[in-house]
């Protein structure tokens, strides 16, 4: 794994944790950061010894959103701005996070606004400090919520409260989050590192084949038909039935013993 400069990776066992590292301006993500962060899930995502992949901030927050000094430079110079350009890196990291073959959890501390709380809400999992504030925050500059935010928000809270966090652009507190949906998990913040290392070890003792087929399959399903959806369940249930997990599974089960899977 190559050194990074706007991110760090920390290995824990089988699990991955990659942290947004630019804490002197609350992890605010310029375009070395996304370069960054789409080598580094791609790498991880093709590494078979990491199960589990948690992403986070350094410091006191997760981020907060889009580095604004990066438009300021672009708004002084003769070049046109063409954002749609610069939002494709953005895309890049959210289809890695999606398509990653092993569960992705978002942890969650202080601010996350903007750009950076739509990668949070990509993720499969989310735990987040009582402390946690989550801000759509594009209206307060005149802006239409980007890096997945209308998709995520629509399946995740509806469309009437979608609506009203990214008109409003409020923030809500992680306690508030965890009752809309938006987080899985609250926990103090002494105690989110503890509760999501022990999800991720968790997931990372898993079935992983299962869990990248569970992805794909409940992924799918949002914008599928019935008829669709119950296809790709049969054709993904054959890959699945043909696991190593799945054999270890049901042996365990009828061994009255823990299944110790293998991701195989």
């Amino acid at each position: 794994m190559q050194n990074y400069e706007t991110i760090l990776i920390e290995y824990d066992g089988a699990v991955a944790i990659v942290a947004m590292n630019r804490p002197e301006v609350m992890n605010a993500v310029n375009e070395h950061m996304l370069d960054e962060l789409a080598n580094a899930f791609a790498a991880l995502s093709a590494n078979l010894a990491v199960r589990c992949i948690v992403l986070t901030g350094s410091g006191k927050s997760f981020g907060s959103g889009q580095d604004l000094r990066d438009f300021m430079a672009a708004y002084q110079s003769a070049e046109p701005i063409v954002i749609s350009e610069h939002l494709a890196k953005y895309h890049t990291i959210i289809h890695a996070i999606r398509s990653a073959p092993k569960p992705v959890i978002a942890m969650i501390r202080g601010a996350a606004a903007g750009a950076s709380c739509n990668l949070a809400l990509a993720c499969d999992l989310r735990t987040a400090a009582e402390n946690a504030r989550f801000i759509e925050a594009f209206a307060r500059i005149g802006l239409v919520p980007d890096a997945g935010g209308a998709y995520f928000l629509n399946r995740l809270v509806g469309i009437g409260k979608a609506m009203e966090l990214a008109m409003l652009a409020d923030e809500i507190s992680g306690v508030e989050a965890e009752k809309l949906g938006l987080v899985n998990f609250c926990v103090p913040e002494d105690a989110l590192r503890d509760k999501t290392m022990e999800l991720a070890h968790r997931l990372a003792e898993g079935p992983t084949a299962a869990y990248t087929l569970i992805k794909k399959l409940m992924y799918s399903a949002e914008n599928s038909s019935l008829a669709d959806s119950l296809k790709l369940e049969g054709e993904l249930q054959d890959l699945a039935f043909a696991t190593k997990d799945h054999r270890e599974g049901v042996m365990a089960f009828l061994q009255k013993r823990n299944a110790v899977f293998t991701g195989e």
